[in-house]
C-alpha cells in the first residue's frame, strides 16, 4: 500500500514507518517544519509538507493514498494549556482526511490515548468494547469509528501513557524531569492508582496489523502491561535518582499540568486486541525499560 502518515517523525513513528516498509508498504509522512522532514528521511519515508490545519493538504495526501495512519497531535498546544484546542484539531484532520476516503473501503487508523476514557469519566478496568458518547479526544475516536459506516475500513488505536523505548517513556518521561527538578519522586495518595504501557516496537507492529486488516469500526488497545501502580513508578525514578519518594500532597502546585494525570487510574485490557489480531507483545516492561535507562551513565 501508499501509506499516509501523519506525526511521522514522532516517538511512535520511529517503529511503526520501519515497520510499515520492512512489510513492502511505501510511506509518505507528514512533516511541519525541515527538522521534522529530516528525521521522516531518516526513516525511509518520502516527505509532504504540512500540518494538521492544512486541511486541504490532508485531504489531498489521503485522497493520494491507499490508506492512512493519523498519529498526529499537537502536542505543544496540549501542553501550553489548551487541550480543547488540540482535540478540535484533531477532530477537523480527520474529519477531512475521513472525507477523501469515504466510499473507497480503504483503511483509516486513528489514534486516541487509553487515559482520554479515564479522564473522561470511565471507572474500572478499560476493554476495546468500552466506549463513551463524549470527551476530549473521544469524539475524534467515534468519528474515526463511524467513517466505517461510510465504507472506510476505519480503526482506532488507544495508546497508553507510557509508551516507551530508547529512553522515552511517554508520562513517565515527565515524572522524571519533574522528580531531578523538584528533588522527589512523587506521586498522589497511596499510589496504588495504575498505568498500562507498552513498548514502541509493539505499537509498530500492533499499527501495521491495523492498516492490513482491522475490522471496520474496531476499537484496539496498544496495551501490554494493563496496570503498574504509579508508586511504583515513582520508586524506581527515586532509586536511581537517589531521591526521596514519597506521597504529594499539594498535587496541583507539585505536578502543575501533570496533576490531572497523575492521579489517573487505568487499568486497561488488550485481550481483544491480541485475539483478533494475533498481536503479540514481546518488548521489556517499563520498570525494566525505565532501570536501564536512568542507570546509563
Amino acid at each position: 500500500m501508499r501509506v499516509f502518515v501523519t506525526g511521522a517523525s514522532s516517538h511512535v513513528a520511529s517503529e511503526v514507518v520501519p515497520e510499515l516498509l520492512a512489510a513492502g508498504h511505501t510511506v509518505t509522512g507528514l512533516a511541519r517544519s525541515d527538522r521534522a522532514a529530516q528525521v521522516v528521511r531518516s526513516l525511509g519515508a518520502d516527505v509532504r509538507h504540512g500540518d494538521l490545519n492544512d486541511l486541504d493538504g490532508l485531504r489531498a495526501a489521503a485522497a493520494e493514498s491507499d490508506g492512512v495512519i493519523h498519529l498526529a497531535f499537537q502536542h505543544d498546544q496540549q501542553y501550553g494549556g489548551d487541550l480543547a484546542g488540540a482535540a478540535a484539531a484533531d477532530l477537523r484532520a480527520i474529519e477531512a482526511m475521513g472525507a477523501a476516503l469515504s466510499g473507497s473501503s480503504r483503511p483509516f487508523v486513528g489514534t486516541n490515548a487509553t487515559g482520554a476514557l479515564t479522564l473522561a469519566g470511565f471507572h474500572g478496568r478499560l476493554t476495546e468494547h468500552d466506549v463513551l458518547p463524549g470527551g476530549l479526544r473521544i469524539e475524534a475516536e467515534n468519528v474515526v469509528v463511524a467513517l466505517a459506516e461510510q465504507d472506510v475500513r476505519s480503526s482506532v488505536v488507544r495508546l497508553p501513557p507510557t509508551v516507551h523505548s530508547a529512553g522515552r517513556f511517554g508520562l513517565a518521561s515527565a515524572l522524571i524531569e519533574l522528580a531531578r527538578a523538584s528533588g522527589l519522586a512523587g506521586y498522589v495518595g497511596d499510589g496504588s492508582n495504575v498505568w498500562p504501557s507498552v513498548h514502541t516496537r509493539d505499537v509498530g507492529r500492533l499499527y501495521r496489523l491495523a492498516l492490513e486488516s482491522a475490522a471496520a469500526g474496531s476499537r484496539l488497545h496498544a496495551v501490554a502491561e494493563e496496570g503498574i501502580p504509579l508508586r511504583d513508578i515513582a520508586a524506581v525514578i527515586g532509586r536511581h535518582l537517589n531521591l526521596p519518594v514519597a506521597p504529594v500532597t499539594a498535587a496541583a502546585e507539585h505536578f502543575g499540568h501533570l496533576a490531572m494525570f497523575v492521579g489517573m487510574d487505568n487499568p486497561t485490557s488488550s485481550k481483544i486486541t491480541r485475539d483478533t489480531l494475533g498481536w503479540a507483545p514481546s518488548g521489556p516492561d517499563l520498570l525494566a525499560d525505565l532501570g536501564d535507562f536512568l542507570a546509563a551513565p
